[in-house]
């Protein structure tokens, strides 16, 4: 049977920079023999977690679930019943992930916290990926310390569901035409030409990272 992979995209663009970084790490997993699916976050309507705690409810058919039916209820529960890997892309909005890439992790995560030091409600091992996309370069994600937008992600990832590795898309372009948005901090030759030279380097780094989990 083909392993499943799952990959979410956490932007509200459906084209642009982290969705064609998560097409192409399905594109690899496709390739390893794998059935894919992308989500588009965006197009869902939900809430983050409501702290209702029907998921700790004990001796509950609820116990380790999230119980609200909302667009995400089915999405958490083919993750959890079919996914053996799972890939979540996000943009870096104010040195955090896109607030509906938060509000999943926090109905994927805290359904499996059983409040233990180690412990995980998750039944079974899922692998995990974290695809991010900034305008920001190296040297200011050191700065500004924005790496910890993803930090959290990759130890509640190993914590609940299994293991995880990333890859990060510094410096990216956000618009074919810079003279027709307020941007005035960046330079759009620049822009062009990190993009130009690269973007394709993170595609084929996004296509072998999809590849791997589906080995």
């Amino acid at each position: 049977m083909p392993k499943k992979v799952i990959a979410i995209n956490g932007s509200g663009r459906k084209n642009q920079n982290t969705a064609q970084l998560l097409k192409e790490a399905l594109k690899g997993a496709a390739d390893a023999g794998a059935e894919t699916k992308l989500v588009n976050l965006y197009e869902l309507h939900f809430h983050g977690c409501y702290s209702c705690f029907a998921c700790k409810r004990l001796n509950s058919p609820t116990f380790g679930k999230c119980i609200h039916s909302d667009d995400l209820k089915a999405l958490l529960k083919e993750i959890h019943e079919e996914a053996d890997a799972l890939i979540m892309g996000a943009p870096i909005y104010f040195s955090h992930l896109s607030a509906d890439m938060l509000a999943f992790q926090e109905r994927l995560f805290f359904q499996y916290y059983d409040y233990s030091p180690e412990g995980t409600l998750c039944p079974r091992e899922i692998k995990t990926a974290g695809i991010y996309t900034m305008n920001a370069t190296r040297e200011q994600v050191e700065q500004f310390g924005v790496a910890a937008a993803w930090q959290a992600a990759r130890t509640f990832c190993e914590r609940f569901l299994g293991p995880y590795e990333e890859m990060i898309s510094y410096d990216t372009l956000q618009f074919g035409d810079y003279s027709k948005f307020a941007s005035g901090i960046f330079d759009e030759n620049h822009k062009k030409a990190v993009h130009e030279k690269e973007f394709p380097n993170d595609l084929k780094k996004a296509y072998e990272l999809g590849k791997r989990l589906a080995e």
